[in-house]
């Protein structure tokens, strides 16, 4: 009968992705079914810690975070969790024996936003990293299905993808992180000299960071490529949105992409795909 536990933990994990998340539902259905649910609970399992940071401002977070990192090892450790997004998410990590350290370097990167941080180069590195980087590799090893030759090979260009697209997100949410969260991830960034020339350096490196992940995306294996390259062009079109916003527009408006236009980057890009991958 824990088949049917199972089943209602992965639909929890998929729903949360629904409900948060239009672009990477659309990315994870581009997916092989026989991996979407594993994806599925990945992002489950890092939505819940993130909204934990981001938006439980009435509650005592540091509290929070800290029984969902027990709740995690615990999980990890009894083979089950009564949380059902946490259920689906160490289901996932058993059955494609994923690196502990990841998790242990995520969580890290959520405490981090507890904090008030002046972002050096190197926090602002190590932020990435376990925000966004460490996610990229835990759906690589997903989708290499446990062939560490290829992880190996593949995990450069997934840790890459993981930072341009944090970045993205940087620029993106700017507004509600400074205004709301009094936070500022751009390293010795002073916000009140955020200009066009501060902006337009952080979308060159981001620029650079798009160019180097299409290399690894075109060797990913045919069960997950779609999905990743359709993930891909949201954020590269997502990307060329603020590029065409001023600086002064980033700090006073959240830019986004409406759902509409979302379904019609799906129907383009399967064409692309087919063009140049295929």
């Amino acid at each position: 009968m824990k088949k049917l536990y199972d089943e209602l933990s992965y639909k929890v994990s998929k729903q949360t992705t629904q409900q948060y998340s239009t672009s990477f539902s659309l990315g994870i259905l581009a997916l092989s079914s026989a991996i979407r649910n594993p994806i599925y609970a990945i992002y489950g399992y890092v939505r819940l810690a993130d909204e934990i940071v981001d938006s439980f401002h009435d509650y005592n977070k540091e509290k929070l975070l800290l029984k969902f990192k027990d709740e995690t090892f615990q999980a990890l450790e009894d083979g089950i969790s009564l949380n059902p997004v946490m259920q689906s998410f160490q289901e996932t990590v058993h059955k494609y024996d994923i690196d502990r350290q990841l998790i242990i370097q995520f969580l890290k990167s959520m405490e981090m936003d507890l904090q008030k941080i002046d972002y050096n180069s190197d926090l602002y590195k190590e932020y990435i990293l376990g925000s966004a980087e460490v996610v990229g590799l835990m759906c690589l090893q997903i989708f290499v299905n446990g062939d560490k030759k290829q992880y190996e090979a593949l995990k450069p260009f997934a840790m890459i993808l993981g930072s341009a697209f944090q970045k993205v997100n940087f620029l993106r949410d700017m507004k509600d992180d400074y205004y709301t969260l009094g936070r500022s991830y751009f390293p010795n960034l002073d916000m009140t000299s955020f200009d066009n020339n501060v902006k337009l350096s952080i979308e060159k490196e981001i620029e650079e960071e798009f160019r180097q992940a299409l290399i690894g995306i075109k060797k990913l294996p045919a069960s997950s490529r779609f999905g990743v390259y359709l993930a891909y062009k949201y954020y590269v079109s997502l990307f060329k949105k603020i590029k065409r916003k001023s600086a002064e527009k980033i700090l006073s408006e959240r830019i986004r992409i409406s759902n509409g236009a979302k379904i019609s980057l799906m129907m383009s890009c399967y064409v692309q795909y087919k063009t140049s991958f295929l």
